[in-house]
């Protein structure tokens, strides 16, 4: 079964404060994109699980999220006399922001539970999901979503790939990384005085209004005000300089999307910032996590 496994980004982003549990309470208005990884899973007969990934960076043993994912469900169902070989080809670039490896994670639980016709219902998925990472559970559902607690309680909002004129998104991803460790450091050391929160209510209402210049004004991450990597900097000023009507670094960095109305400029956008930034990419809202193809 091979699955498209999309990529996210957050259009708002607040961190309230962490938790006992080590994980921090967030605020998130999540949205699925176009870009995505293709994921195969084959179930095998004996109880191995084999990952393979295009990319020489990604590890393929037992620290892959796709490999936590097989073993979470082999688990979860009881299933102890199959395995899984999974197939990755990546195109979401690694600490990006854009959680491909929860993407991967969600991806293999999905095709699981159809080829081990166990029938859970998303919810299930998504228990499965999260105790491989946080954002998972987002993956499998997708769309546009709030995301609270630790990234798992989610609620459906208006879907942005609904709209009657959807918005062209446009993702760059500068050669610089970022740790998710890092990011959340950089948080927990900061003066949250000095944060400008972001609204997601706000958002929410831009959303049921089919509003995208007030989607694009309400975008926000405060990642981005306490990393302040210049790479996202540039980026953002091209992207606004070249027609966006917003720009905003996603998650914990450091891709940096842009909004438009216009697809002729983000066309032209993208074409300047192929030239310094590969990992240039422009796209679309999705409606799901996953889809089966």
């Amino acid at each position: 079964m091979k699955i498209h496994a999309y990529a996210k980004i957050n259009l708002t982003l607040d961190i309230l404060g962490k938790r006992p549990d080590g994980y921090h309470d967030l605020v998130m208005v999540m949205q699925s994109v176009g870009l995505f990884d293709e994921v195969s899973v084959k179930l095998i007969k004996n109880t191995e699980i084999n990952v393979k990934s295009s990319l020489a960076l990604l590890f393929d043993d037992q620290s892959n999220t796709a490999y936590k994912a097989a073993k979470q469900f082999f688990s979860y169902a009881g299933i102890t006399d199959k395995g899984a070989e999974i197939g990755i080809q990546k195109n979401i670039p690694m600490e990006a922001g854009m959680a491909g490896g929860s993407a991967d994670a969600a991806a293999v639980i999905i095709a699981l539970n159809r080829l081990c016709d166990t029938g859970y219902s998303d919810e299930v998925l998504c228990e499965i999901g999260v105790k491989v990472g946080a954002d998972v559970p987002f993956c499998i559902v997708g769309g546009t979503m709030l995301a609270e607690g630790k990234g798992e309680k989610l609620s459906a909002l208006p879907a942005l790939s609904g709209f009657q004129q959807p918005p062209v998104i446009l993702l760059c991803k500068p050669d610089i990384g970022v740790s998710t460790g890092r990011a959340y450091s950089a948080v927990d050391n900061c003066d949250p005085g000095t944060l400008v929160r972001p609204d997601a209510e706000a958002m929410r209402i831009a959303l049921s209004e089919q509003n995208v210049r007030g989607i694009a004004e309400n975008i926000g991450n405060v990642f981005e005000q306490v990393l302040q990597i210049p790479d996202c900097e540039s980026i953002k000023k091209v992207m606004l300089d070249g027609g966006a009507l917003g720009a905003c670094m996603t998650g914990s960095g450091t891709t940096v999307f842009g909004i438009y109305n216009d697809e002729q400029l983000a066309k032209q956008t993208t074409f300047t910032l192929k030239k310094t930034y590969p990992n240039t990419f422009l796209t679309s809202a999705v409606d799901c996590g996953c889809r089966i193809v």
